[in-house]
C-alpha cells in the first residue's frame, strides 16, 4: 500500500520544499494539499467537523504554487490537490495550471476535485450554492476539451470554449471517458457522487475513510454499470489518522493508497509525526 500525506501548508508551517524533500527521502508516496482562497469572517457556515474553524483554514498556501515548488525538488513522489474547488476557478485558467504542473512534474499530478462546504467563500467567487455540483461538472468537461489531443470545442450550461490550441497536455493518456491527469473526486458517499466518479474520474477520495465496507461495493456497482473497467477504480482514503488495524482493513478492501494527515505545524513537529508514520511504510 502506498502511503501518501496531506497537510494544511500555511505561512506558519514547514515549507513545501523542506517537506517534499523529507517525504521523498523517507519513502513516502506523495503529497496532497487542500485549497481555500479565503475564509469570510462572517462564519455563517458551520465547520463540518464541529466546533471552531481551525486557524489554518484561513492561511492556506495556494496549492498549485506550493506543489510547483515541491515538484522542482523531487523526482518520485506524486503531487496532488485534496481538493481543488473547481467551481471557484475559471476553467480555462485552471486547465492551464493543471496541465503545466503535470507536464513539469513528469506526469506526477493528481487532481482531487471537490464541491466545497463554505457557502460564503463560494459566493465571493460568484458560485450559486444550489448548482455548484453541476457547475463543477461543466467546468471539468470544458477542461477535458482543452486537454484533448486535437482542438475540441465545448458548449456547456455554464461555459464554453472554442476549439483551441492548448499546450502543454497532461501526461497521462485518456482512460475511457477520462481525459487529463489522474482525477479523484472527494465527497460523502451517495448515488450522485458515485455517478459523477463513474462518469469522469479515476476514483474516490473519501475523507477519513469511515464506512468504506458499505460504500465501496456501491461505488463499484455504479462504476461497472457505467461500463468502466473494474480493475481501474481507485479508492484513496484521505486525511487518515492511521493505525495498523485500519490500514489492514483498507488492504482487505483492495485499497492501494492511503493519505495520512500531518499537523499544520512547524518543521520539527511535522518531522516528528513523519517519524511515527514511517512504521507504516
Amino acid at each position: 500500500m502506498r502511503i501518501a500525506t496531506t497537510i494544511f501548508l500555511t505561512d506558519e508551517t514547514v515549507t513545501p520544499v523542506r517537506l517534499a524533500r523529507e517525504l521523498e527521502q523517507r519513502g513516502f508516496a506523495g503529497l496532497y494539499l487542500p485549497e481555500h482562497t479565503h475564509i469570510p469572517v462572517s462564519r455563517r457556515t458551520p465547520y463540518p467537523a464541529g466546533g471552531d474553524l481551525p486557524r489554518e483554514y484561513g492561511r492556506t498556501l495556494d496549492p498549485f504554487v506550493a506543489l510547483g515548488q515541491a515538484a522542482a525538488v523531487t523526482e518520485r513522489i506524486t503531487l496532488g490537490t485534496g481538493i481543488t474547488l473547481v467551481a471557484q476557478h475559471d476553467p480555462v485558467d485552471l486547465a492551464k495550471q493543471v496541465a503545466t504542473l503535470d507536464h513539469l512534474s513528469g506526469g506526477r499530478f493528481t487532481l482531487g476535485v471537490g464541491y466545497g462546504w463554505n457557502v460564503e467563500e463560494a459566493a465571493d467567487h460568484g458560485v450559486e450554492w444550489a448548482t455548484r455540483r453541476e457547475l463543477a461538472r461543466d467546468r471539468m468537461a470544458l477542461m477535458r476539451a482543452l486537454w484533448s489531443a486535437e482542438p475540441t470545442a465545448y458548449e456547456g450550461e455554464f461555459g464554453s470554449v472554442q476549439a483551441s490550441f492548448a499546450f502543454p497536455k497532461p501526461v497521462q493518456a485518456p482512460r475511457g471517458p477520462v481525459v487529463g491527469p489522474r482525477t479523484l473526486i472527494g465527497g460523502g458517499a451517495g448515488p450522485k457522487l458515485f455517478a459523477a466518479i463513474a462518469e469522469h474520474a479515476d476514483g474516490w477520495l473519501p475523507i477519513g475513510g469511515r464506512g468504506l465496507t458499505e460504500s465501496v461495493p456501491k461505488l463499484r456497482a455504479a462504476w461497472e454499470e457505467a461500463g468502466r473497467d473494474p480493475k481501474e477504480l481507485q479508492v484513496v482514503p484521505y486525511a487518515v489518522l492511521p493505525d495498523p488495524g485500519k490500514l489492514a482493513h483498507y488492504a482487505e478492501l483492495g485499497i492501494e493508497e492511503v493519505v495520512l494527515q500531518l499537523p499544520p505545524a512547524g518543521e520539527r513537529e511535522v518531522l516528528r509525526v513523519l517519524d511515527g508514520y514511517a512504521a507504516f511504510l
